[in-house]
């Protein structure tokens, strides 16, 4: 990223060299990106991050009018947005897994729109986004032969996903794809919308016509760039970092259950992440429990991190009917690539005692 922040300044928009070579860096990242996913790169809008995407993703279908309908779990991203609209939440089971009979049953003549994340942000469970997929496939032919054409596009918040999961478009099923730069260590306020080219969208921002028209003002060439590379190396250790972490993960939670008698692993666990957990221990305050935590240096949330200074219960899992003294003593734990065993087994141990303290006052 460093030349394109003093070296390589100019605006890709200009007609001289320099600035060609600028936006010849723009399209490289453009086409890593669509690599990773499956996509042409003209399938490829960057962003400022996942937000804006599925702002984006979110208005540009939903401006005329028609229903949508989310999952109640969703980052607030996607459920402030959907809000926004005429909307319907579906809910999930006892472990944050989608219902499909539930999701079928909100589809509407006039629903227009879907969006369900590929993994939760707070949890780490995964839902089957490619069986959501099939199942929108059958409405589409149903509505079809009752003479219906209103259209029925799938959206994912995959940011929680990107560098674990396969992103392939083709593979998932998916008409809109969402995700960020620093969820994959790449820059923050980095993102990017994959818009097959079947979708029509209207702009959220105006002006001169970046990004096909639908995201108006100068490219931030720099953190383009950074979002290219860092998807690309994510990817490509993708594999190798999902069987590191889940094993890691294993041994992790098994210790804390070993260690504390009573904790609880919230989600499937039979569907889920390998760098995200959400554990609990009743009885117990989480809010001093970061406190407690971070003195030793092991930082961890109560929550979303976007949603850490609200005072509220998270609603994911209020939606899990998650009891509120449990919820009082969740953390999420989060796991990446510096992630050794050796600080997972002394992590336990500060958990273990903190937690000690805890029960004691």
């Amino acid at each position: 990223m460093q030349p394109y922040f003093s070296k390589h300044f100019y605006n890709p928009s200009a007609p001289y060299q320099p600035a060609r070579d600028v936006k010849a860096a723009i399209e490289t990242a453009r086409a890593q990106c669509g690599i990773i996913l499956g996509a042409r790169p003209a399938e490829i809008i960057f962003t400022a991050g996942a937000t804006e995407s599925v702002n984006l993703a979110f208005n540009g279908i939903l401006k005329d009018g028609g229903h949508c309908v989310v999952s109640n779990i969703e980052h607030l991203a996607v459920l402030e947005t959907a809000r926004s609209y005429n909307h319907t939440l579906v809910k999930v089971d006892g472990k944050g897994r989608i219902i499909l009979k539930n999701l079928t049953n909100s589809i509407r003549d006039d629903t227009v729109l879907v969006s369900i994340g590929m993994v939760n942000n707070e949890i780490g469970v995964l839902q089957d986004i490619k069986q959501i997929a099939a199942v929108l496939k059958t409405i589409r032919c149903e509505r079809l032969a009752r003479g219906n054409r209103t259209p029925l596009y799938f959206h994912t918040d995959a940011t929680a996903a990107a560098g674990y999961q396969d992103l392939s478009v083709a593979r998932l099923g998916v008409d809109l794809l969402s995700l960020g730069g620093n969820k994959i260590y790449g820059p923050a306020q980095t993102g990017l919308l994959f818009k097959s080219s079947r979708v029509a969208l209207a702009p959220l921002v105006h002006g001169s016509g970046h990004e096909q028209n639908l995201r108006s003002g100068s490219e931030n060439v720099a953190g383009i760039v950074g979002l290219g590379e860092a998807l690309t190396i994510s990817d490509r250790l993708r594999q190798s970092e999902m069987r590191r972490l889940a094993k890691l993960k294993g041994i992790f939670v098994k210790q804390l259950v070993d260690m504390l008698p009573g904790t609880v692993v919230i989600g499937d666990q039979k569907h889920s992440a390998p760098h995200v957990m959400m554990l609990a221990w009743p009885n117990v305050d989480g809010e001093r429990l970061v406190f407690r935590l971070e003195n030793k240096g092991v930082l961890v949330n109560t929550g979303a991190a976007c949603a850490a200074k609200k005072d509220s219960y998270s609603h994911v899992l209020k939606a899990l009917d998650v009891s509120p003294k449990l919820i009082a003593g969740s953390l999420r734990f989060s796991l990446g690539r510096e992630t050794t065993e050796n600080q997972l087994s002394r992590t336990a141990k500060i958990v273990k005692e903190a937690i000690t303290k805890e029960r004691g006052q």
